[in-house]
């Protein structure tokens, strides 16, 4: 086991334990050594140690083992001059080891995260879920007087809010490089918090988070349980907003729903402008395939998207938009390797597991409730034996929907239909299939359901 091997190892860590916690926990480990079986690391506090021996032992010690397999445990330890060295929040990406910034008006304060240069309001694709967010991002990210503070982003997983706060911080450094802007994550804030503690430099930590002109503060609810924490971030937000300094939050829920969050900050996030970014809808979805294949035909030229696909996967990978990304990487990716052009059968092929975990919960009797809620028809006749035209095309609306919305089979859809057959089914899937082609009003009714199923 080498440093070297060790510096490998460590960049596989950021795809399984994310930027944020490879940024601060893992990128400042360094491999000291390896003794009996024992891998040695040295670290910057004891904290830090015992932190990340609690928390990413195992999966560190996972990977060392597939490199190693003589190595047994992990032992971490801070060295001497541990003091004169920079934590990995003051030096984020950088080769080798400099002096930590000075809290200064200037712009050394932002490393305490790094910014991604992709998440820029350029890269945004705006859809009606996330409009007012990106309008209020966009507003602060002026730089002129303060009309709401503080700016709360709340949202599920992959809906954009990180890409906000990084898109603000930019537009921020572009527009106004006279001010001290200072992002980072609820974690990292703890980190420095406890940091100061320890070392007895809380004077300089209330300094440099006083001195800011805009601090952003990824995932708040990380704070949540942590009362020494949440107190010290209380009275920093008191102080920026007597200053009128602007103050930016994200978190994966709405501040009065953060579990363990103490009244008075729940408050204090309330009293600016609190705005949800709402799951993704299907234009939404599609916008962003479409972005992303521009970009993506950059590194790929000869390769051509198929008609078709980027609809298919816009329907079918509609909880997470980092899910939808990464899928489509994974197609140009295999595509150029393969040699294959970029069609429903490659993906298919290529995303079959993407698209087995994404799979709608949607049951065949929600799809059958809506058709004949949808047609004005009772459920019974849908289902039922009547052959009259005004009940056997809703019923092959919804034997269409069942075959394209859940992973039910035929013969089982045609159970759930009074017992029809296999082939009646399928003879009702492609008589639909045929009328989407024709009949501007089943395309609109087939849209219009399966929005209302996806909601």
């Amino acid at each position: 086991m080498t440093k070297e091997k060790w510096g490998e190892l460590r960049e596989r860590l950021l795809t399984t334990v994310g930027q944020n916690n490879y940024t601060t926990w893992i990128e400042p480990l360094d491999f000291r050594d390896l003794d009996d079986g024992i891998a040695t690391f040295d670290v910057p506090t004891h904290f830090m140690g015992n932190y990340v021996s609690q928390n990413f032992s195992d999966l560190i010690l996972h990977e060392l083992k597939n490199e190693d397999d003589s190595i047994r445990r992990l032992s971490f330890s801070v060295p001497a001059n541990s003091q004169n060295r920079p934590s990995a929040i003051d030096a984020p990406a950088r080769a080798a080891p400099t002096a930590p910034p000075t809290p200064t008006r200037a712009h050394a304060a932002l490393s305490a995260a790094p910014l991604d240069r992709r998440f820029t309001f350029d890269t945004f694709v705006v859809g009606k879920p996330n409009e007012l967010a990106h309008a209020a991002a966009r507003r602060v990210a002026e730089g002129g007087p303060v009309t709401f503070n503080p700016l709360f982003l709340y949202g599920g997983v992959g809906l954009g809010k990180t890409h906000l706060m990084h898109a603000i911080a930019w537009e921020l450094q572009a527009r106004r490089p006279d001010l001290n802007v200072l992002y980072l994550s609820a974690e990292q804030f703890m980190y420095r918090f406890v940091q100061a503690l320890r070392d007895r430099k809380m004077m300089d930590f209330k300094e440099l988070f006083r001195s800011v002109d805009v601090l952003m503060v990824d995932d708040v609810q990380f704070i949540a349980g942590k009362g020494s924490t949440q107190e010290e971030f209380f009275h920093t937000f008191n102080a920026l907003v007597d200053q009128n300094k602007q103050i930016i939050i994200s978190a994966d829920r709405a501040p009065g729903e953060i579990k363990d969050l103490e009244d008075r900050v729940k408050s204090r996030l309330q009293c600016g402008l609190v705005v949800d970014l709402h799951p993704t809808d299907y234009e939404l979805r599609l916008g962003i395939l479409q972005s992303k294949v521009e970009q993506h035909m950059v590194t790929y030229p000869d390769l051509r998207v198929e008609d078709g696909v980027l609809e298919f996967l816009a329907h079918r990978i509609s909880t997470n938009v980092r899910v939808l990304e990464g899928a489509l990487t994974r197609l140009f990716a295999f595509a150029s390797l393969v040699g294959r052009k970029i069609d429903m059968d490659l993906t298919q092929d290529c995303l079959a597991d993407v698209l087995r975990a994404s799979e709608r919960k949607i049951t065949v009797e929600e799809i059958q409730r809506k058709v004949s809620e949808h047609y004005n028809i009772r459920l019974s006749d849908m289902i039922g034996p009547k052959r009259l035209r005004s009940y056997a095309r809703p019923r092959q609306v919804a034997m269409y929907l069942c075959k394209k919305m859940t992973s039910r089979s035929l013969p089982e859809i045609g159970r759930r239909f009074g017992g029809r057959d296999h082939t009646t089914v399928m003879h009702g899937v492609k008589r639909i299939e045929e009328l989407k082609q024709q009949d501007g009003q089943i395309a609109e009714d087939l849209e219009m359901l399966r929005r209302a199923l996806e909601a």
